[in-house]
Order: C-alpha cells, then sequence, then structure tokens
C-alpha cells in the first residue's frame, strides 16, 4: 500500500547497525502458502556504533515465536520489522515465521515460479523472508538447511549434507542478506567443471527444467570462459567447491550474482541455434560474466549502503565489457555501448529522472537500479583507467582486492585505492560520482602558421536538485589527420580539467582534421561543427573505429535533422559514405552492419529538442523511412556482392566471425526487402535453419508490409517455446506502423499466451511498445493510455516491473502541448491509483514533478 508519506533515506545520515553478526543458521520448512523459517543468529554489540537500537526489518511476516538466550520475548511488531529489548553482550536470537511463497507475486523474497521455489533478495528482498538487518554492510557466516519434498534443494556454499527430503549448505564467506539465495524444485543439472589456476577441481551445475537441457551448452561454456578471463585478467580465483546456476522463468531482472547459487532469469542463459538470436547469445555470454565477476567485485567486497550501489555494478559492468571485448570484437563492443548509454542513460541524465551515479537520496532503492548507476557507473572506471594508464590500474585493483576483501566498502575506499597506487588527487574526479547530468563538450580551432590549437570548453545544465556546476575531469582522446588522411598525430588522452582549455601541437604541414573523443573515451555531448565534407572525410580516413563510425552517425542526423526541418531530400555526402563502407571488404561484416544503423528516433528528438525544436513524431519516423529508402536504392547495385559475401558455409556457431555476416546479411536484407517488396526475405525465412536467420527474415516481411501468413506459422512452430513466443510477441509490436502500434499492443494483451505477470512476456509487449517511438507518441495520445492501463493493472501485482516502465514517460515535456497534456493526464491517472505502490509513487512523482 502507498506510504501516507514516504519515508526519504539520505547518504548523509548513514550509520552503522548497533550489532555485528556473527553466524546465522537458517531453516526451511517448505510449503506453498504456508513455509515456515526458522532462524538462529548470533548477535553482539558493534563497538563502533553510536545507536544500539535494536531493529530487525520484516515485511510480509507472521511472528510465530521470538526467543532471546532461550527466553520467549514480545517483540514490538510493525509493517516494516520488529524492535524488542536485547541484552548489552553477546546473545542468540531465534525466531520462528510464516510466509506466503504461493501468493508473492512482487518476486522478491521466497517466491513460487511455475512450481519452484526461488528468492530474489537484492536489494531489500531478504526482509520478506525473516525479520533480520536487510542491510549490506551487515556480513555474516550462514548455515541454511531446507526441508521439503522436491527432489533438488540448493542454496549458497557447499554442500554440507543431505537426505531423504532435506539438504543442508554452509556458505564459508560472510556476506550480506541481499547475497542470499534458495532454490527448490524438479530440476535437471547440465553438469561441468572447472580447475582453476592454484589446481582446485569445481563442480559446475546449470539447473533447467525438463526440456531445457538442450539450452544449456553455450551457458556452461561461457561460465568456463568467464573463469578463466578474471584468473588472467584480474588474477580472481573462485573460492567454492561449486558454482550452481539456476534458470527461472519468473525473474524481474536479468540475473542475480547470489554467493555460489546465481539465479536466472531464462532469457539470460537458455540458448539454442534454433531459438535464439546472435543478440540471444552475445547477451547470454555477457551477463553470466557479469554475474560470475560479481563473486569479488561485489560479493566478496561488497557495498557499505545502497548508495554505492555503483561501487559493484558499475565497476562489474565494466569487466563484463572488457570480457565481451576480448571474446569479440572490442570496437563493435564500444560501438554498443554508446549506442545504449546515449539511448537510455542520457535521457535519464538530463531528465526528471536525472541523479547522481550516487544518489544522495532515495525513496524505494529498486528505483535506483538504473542505467546512471550501473553503465555510467561503468563508463566511470573506464574513464579512471584511461587517467592513470594500464599499469596503474591493475596495481590499484590488485591493493583494491587485498585491502577490502570481506568488507563492506563505498565509493572514498574505491578512489583511495588510485590515489595510494598512483600518488594522484583524485578529488575533482570524484566528483563524477556527485554530479548529474551530462557533460557537454565544446570544440574550437585555431590554425596559424603550423601550430594547431585546440580549445575545449565543458558545460552541465542543471538538473534536478542540482541548479550549479562543477568542471569535472574529462579525458578528451584526440588525434589529427593530415589532408590525405594519414594520422599526423597519434591517438593523446588530454585532461580536461577546467571549464575551459587549450592545447597546441606544433610543427605541423598543413592544417589538420580533428579526431575527438576517440573511443568515446568519456560519457560526455561532443559539440564539434565539422562540416559534412570534414565529417565525409573522417568517415573515409579516420584509424580510430569508433570515430569512423561516430563521423557516419552525426552525417546521418545531419542529414536527417535537415529533412525533418526543410522536407528536403537526403543529402549524397551520407549515401556516397554509405557506398563507402560498404564496398570496403576488409571491414569486419559487424562493423559494417553497425555503419548502416541510423540515429534512433527518439535521439532525433532530443536533439531538436536541445536546439528549441519541437519534435514531431511522425516527421521524424518520415524522415527516417525516407533515408533508408534512399539508400537502398543508393547502394542497390552492390546488395548481391554484399549477400553473398555473408554466406557461411559451416555448421552454426554464435563467434563473432559468424554473427558479424549474418548482421551484415541481416542489413543487407533489411535494404533489399525494400526494393523488391520482401521476395528476398520471404525466401530467407523458407531456408532459415537458425533463429537469428528466421527472425530477422520475418521481420525485414512484416517492415515491408508482408509476412502475415510467415508470422502465424512462425507461432504454429514455436507455441511450444516461451521464450521463442515472447519474440514473437515483441516483433509485432516493433515491426508495426505507428498508426497500428498502439492498437497491435492491444490486442496482443488479449492474446491467450499473454501472460501479463510474467515480466519477460509483459516486457515483450508493454517495452515494445514504449521502444515504437512514432506508435507510441501516436498523436491521438493511444499509446500512453495502453501503457498507463496496463501499468495500473499491474502495479498491485509487481510493483518493480511497473516502476521501471514508467520511464517511458519520462521524456514528455520534450513533445507539443497537446501530447504533454495527453501523457501529464496518464501519469495523473496512474499517481491517482488508490494504493500505489510506494515503487511507483516516487518514480510518477519524479516524472510529473519536474
Amino acid at each position: 500500500m502507498r506510504d501516507a508519506a514516504p519515508t526519504t533515506i539520505y547518504l548523509k545520515d548513514y550509520t552503522p547497525f548497533g550489532y555485528l553478526v556473527d553466524s546465522v543458521h537458517l531453516t526451511f520448512d517448505l510449503a506453498e502458502h504456508t513455509t515456515h523459517v526458522t532462524s538462529r543468529i548470533a548477535f553482539r554489540p558493534n563497538p563502533d556504533a553510536r545507536d544500539r537500537t535494536f531493529f530487525l526489518h520484516g515485511e510480509d511476516l507472521t511472528l510465530i515465536r521470538a526467543v532471546i538466550d532461550g527466553v520467549e520475548v514480545t517483540p514490538n511488531v510493525t509493517e516494516k520489522g520488529l524492535t524488542v529489548d536485547v541484552p548489552d553482550a553477546p546473545f542468540i536470537w531465534e525466531a520462528v515465521v510464516e510466509i506466503d511463497p504461493g501468493n508473492n507475486t512482487a518476486l522478491e523474497g521466497l517466491y513460487m515460479s511455475n512450481g519452484m521455489y526461488c528468492t530474489q533478495c537484492e536489494a531489500e528482498g531478504f526482509r520478506k523472508i525473516t525479520y533480520y538487518p536487510d542491510r549490506p554492510d551487515v556480513m555474516s557466516v550462514f548455515t541454511v538447511r531446507i526441508n521439503g519434498d522436491l527432489p533438488v534443494l540448493l542454496s549458497n556454499g557447499n554442500p554440507s549434507g543431505k537426505g531423504e527430503g532435506w539438504a543442508e549448505w554452509i556458505d564459508p564467506w560472510p556476506k550480506p542478506a541481499y547475497l542470499f539465495a534458495l532454490v527448490a524444485g524438479d530440476l535437471i543439472a547440465h553438469p561441468g567443471q572447472f580447475t582453476t589456476m592454484s589446481g582446485r577441481d569445481v563442480d559446475l551445475n546449470l539447473w533447467v527444467r525438463s526440456g531445457d537441457e538442450g539450452k544449456c551448452a553455450f551457458g556452461m561454456e561461457a561460465l568456463k570462459k568467464s573463469m578463466k578471463w578474471d584468473e588472467d585478467v584480474y588474477g580472481r580465483e573462485y573460492d567454492l567447491d561449486v558454482f550452481n546456476i539456476v534458470a527461472v522463468d519468473d525473474f524481474n531482472m536479468g540475473a542475480m550474482e547470489n554467493k555460489g547459487l546465481n539465479i536466472f532469469n531464462s532469457s539470460a542463459v537458455l540458448a539454442s541455434p534454433e531459438t535464439s538470436t546472435d543478440a540471444n547469445f552475445e547477451r547470454i555470454e555477457a551477463i553470466i560474466a557479469h554475474e560470475y565477476f560479481h563473486n569479488w567485485t561485489g560479493n566478496r567486497i561488497t557495498c557499505r549502503d545502497w548508495f554505492q550501489l555503483c561501487l559493484k555494478e558499475g565497476l562489474t559492468v565494466f569487466r563484463d565489457a572488457q570480457f565481451t571485448s576480448d571474446m569479440r570484437s572490442a570496437p563493435v563492443k564500444r560501438i554498443h555501448d554508446a549506442i545504449d548509454l546515449r539511448a537510455r542513460q542520457f535521457p535519464e541524465d538530463n531528465g526528471p529522472l536525472s541523479h547522481p551515479v550516487r544518489p544522495e537520496s532515495f525513496q524505494e532503492i529498486n528505483n535506483f537500479y538504473t542505467s546512471t548507476v550501473y553503465e555510467k557507473g561503468a563508463e566511470l572506471i573506464g574513464m579512471l583507467k584511461r587517467l592513470v594508464g594500464n599499469g596503474a590500474y591493475a596495481q590499484a585493483l590488485d591493493l583494491y582486492f587485498d585491502r577490502h576483501d570481506g568488507q563492506a566498502c563505498t565509493i572514498e575506499d574505491w578512489i583511495k585505492v588510485f590515489e595510494d597506487t598512483t600518488g594522484r588527487d583524485l578529488t575533482q574526479f570524484k566528483r563524477w560520482y556527485s554530479q548529474s547530468g551530462t557533460p557537454r563538450v565544446t570544440v574550437g580551432e585555431d590554425w596559424q602558421d603550423g601550430t594547431y590549437t585546440l580549445t575545449l570548453s565543458q558545460r552541465t545544465e542543471p538538473t534536478p536538485g542540482q541548479s550549479e556546476k562543477l568542471p569535472q575531469v574529462i579525458p578528451v582522446a584526440a588525434g589529427l589527420l593530415g589532408p590525405n588522411g594519414d594520422e599526423v598525430r597519434a591517438t593523446e588522452v588530454l585532461e580536461l580539467t577546467e571549464a575551459e582549455q587549450s592545447f597546441t601541437f606544433t610543427g605541423l604541414a598543413a592544417k589538420p582534421v580533428a579526431s575527438i573523443l576517440r573511443d568515446f573515451s568519456a560519457p560526455v555531448i561532443l559539440e564539434h561543427d565539422h562540416t559534412d565534407a570534414e565529417r565525409a572525410f573522417l568517415l573515409a580516413h579516420d584509424t580510430d573505429p569508433f570515430n569512423r563510425w561516430q563521423a557516419g552517425r552525426s552525417l546521418a542526423q545531419d542529414t536527417l535533422m535537415c529533412m525533418i526541418r526543410e522536407d528536403a531530400a537526403p543529402g549524397t555526402d551520407y549515401l556516397d559514405g554509405m557506398l563507402a563502407v560498404l564496398r570496403d571488404g576488409d571491414l569486419d561484416p559487424d562493423y559494417r552492419s553497425l555503419m548502416l544503423g541510423l540515429p534512433t528516433q527518439s535521439e532525433l528528438a532530443a536533439a531538436l529538442f536541445e536546439s528549441g525544436e519541437i519534435p514531431d513524431p511522425m516527421a521524424i519516423w518520415t524522415s527516417v523511412e525516407t533515408l533508408r529508402q534512399a539508400t537502398a536504392q543508393h547502394v542497390q547495385d552492390l546488395l548481391p556482392r554484399l549477400h553473398s559475401e555473408t554466406l557461411i558455409d559451416a555448421p552454426f556457431s554464435p563467434d563473432a566471425d559468424q554473427a558479424g555476416k549474418r548482421a551484415l546479411g541481416g542489413a543487407v536484407l533489411y535494404l533489399t526487402s525494400r526494393l523488391d517488396g520482401g521476395a528476398k526475405a520471404a525466401e530467407e525465412y523458407a531456408a532459415a535453419d537458425n533463429m537469428t536467420r528466421q527472425l530477422t527474415a520475418l521481420s525485414c516481411l512484416l517492415r515491408a508490409g508482408t509476412g502475415q501468413t510467415e508470422l502465424a506459422d512462425f507461432y504454429t512452430q514455436w507455441q511450444h517455446d516461451r521464450l521463442v513466443v515472447d519474440k514473437w510477441f515483441g516483433l509485432q509490436v516493433t515491426t508495426a506502423s505507428p498508426e497500428a502500434t498502439a492498437d497491435t499492443a492491444r490486442d496482443l494483451t488479449e492474446h491467450t499466451d499473454f501472460n501479463w505477470k510474467n515480466p519477460n512476456r509483459f516486457r515483450a509487449v508493454m517495452g515494445a511498445l514504449a521502444m515504437n517511438h512514432a506508435g507510441f507518441h501516436r498523436a491521438d495520445g493511444a499509446g500512453y493510455a495502453v501503457l498507463a492501463d496496463w501499468l495500473i493493472r499491474l502495479d498491485p501485482v509487481n510493483p518493480q516491473t511497473t516502476a521501471r516502465m514508467c520511464s517511458a514517460f519520462q521524456t514528455w515535456k520534450r513533445y507539443d502541448a497537446d501530447r504533454q497534456d495527453l501523457m501529464k493526464a496518464q501519469l495523473t491517472r496512474i499517481a491517482d491509483t488508490p494504493n500505489l505502490s510506494r515503487d511507483t509513487t516516487e518514480m510518477v512523482s519524479r516524472i510529473l514533478g519536474a
């Protein structure tokens, strides 16, 4: 239920808990609606704490019995927890509570998923399991006994015993409650083994439901690669005898790093060529790596409080990005990261939901599992590494692991190891953690008698709660190209620390063309008044793969902005540039496919808004479609040759080489479909022998205005596979015309397979609706109404998913007055819903209050 006055929690008010926890013993007597949890916890006074109030968190619990040192007590119990008088000395707390996993639709704490018991305790789900100080700075060793009639009973750590109807687990490494995990079900193990660098054998298991056994091999290999990579690159060795992963259908997140027992959304671990696309394979590989890497950056060293969430998440996202770069193409990975950051984090950073990487306050911590904390947090790690150098970064990480193993830490602890390693004062760099908004770096140039001067200035616009912004440390990687395209100055990292600084390059024979922010060296918006000719030059000659792609992207955006503003025809600079890129057979096929991509329609709307114009979603959509058609016509003579280059005469593999060819082949098919009405796509669909090829062809058919027969065939073929059916739902909304998007989404919610309580299925439809820019922003507001209807319905069942999807409305002030009124009306309707959850209340209030 909605709090009468939601409590705001502030970083400045942090105080340690009054008691330390030496050990935790839990016994679970499983029953679908009447699970009993018995806890036996050894507490002792914390000498560093000022407040000795004994408060244990607890929500949706029925307390049956409470005992201190063998004596039954009667605590003061509220909806948030309990308090009781305790000895000023070590004592044993015992409690028995009853919980109802079967009716726990919020998917936090202990809940049921198709007959399987599973848990999700991050951030504050453990308080729905038993009474406990549910905060990350309270760490202890856990012993867990599970009593139940299901064949597989799992928890954290190493198995210590089992028998008919019971199993016991001991985790020897102290952990906070948010890392607790339990799974019980009728599951099948896909086993594996890994030998660590010190020679220890670790048993690996990927646990799945019957029928999913054929989708485990890729995930197991990804786990082994992750374990080996973490040893080779970071020197981190796994520290338990077993490592278990469980695939769960009903899960709010992608996966969870619980110590030794990772729980995964099924979509983030199950894969086969027949049912998974190349994008699925890459995502699965990255998520498995991410959760495994948390074993050290998140588990062995955790965060002191939830304000420090970026400490574990930003660092681990950076590590999994490094891993993907090593496993696949580093330039392609960097481009994908930049695309994702600009599509999700930049709007968040510059809108009503803006917050620092380390927030100063929150009402509901689940609302801060954001792109700012994760992706921007990872960019901060990358900038720090770029500033200190690879060697110093490695030394600082070694010191971090040595100094803080077994601790709950802060950003200050993290920064300090770099200062101690390098001798640098990183006080100014730390502003990145406390200052919200996306910095804008403006480029000025001067050329005189062989001397080139580059003047960089920075500014960050006001954001909610932060009207004044201070200069930050911005590493700007730059290189200079001569008139013939040769690199006359190699990449140099320029440290921009002031509001404005100049950097001089001497001894040049001719005015160079500057390549600025190479490898996307900082998460900033670059304002550089290149001409179209200079962008075309960089597109043809830049030696930095990211900036070569960026030149094409900028050229495309300029072309589209001109088309939108003036209803003009596409310029030839962009079209000729794309033709040259496609002809370059030396380029990675995946890279060439990315070069063909256009700025998202949301990005174009943001660019227009920032220029003081009111974006028209339909005008944007029309211009994008026109440019895509013009591109297809401009390169049509090359398409047959490109198609032959992407043919693969080998058994399917999800590796980067084959995936790159399929990516380029898909881009070529999309262009071809614009010219032949989908004839080639129909052939591809009929011949498809893997999901990437099949889904790409079906998408091309639907975008060409045909494919209804194939769409029905696809459902008939795959209706038994829940993850493929998610794709079927989402594809229809994604490919719908702007006029039909809202109606398509609404109609699909009437389909017999639309299980709105399953987060994957709900996101497949409603997430696709929100991402179809012109369709969501249909002038009559139908898209807004459909999403709001379903968010209101979902909120009492799953507040976490509801709150996160409210972000679809965060750019409501960007559009014309009529659309603003329509969106505001839906936001107000959500806000006025009786008993709205705390999660959704906070999100809608922040969006409306901006």
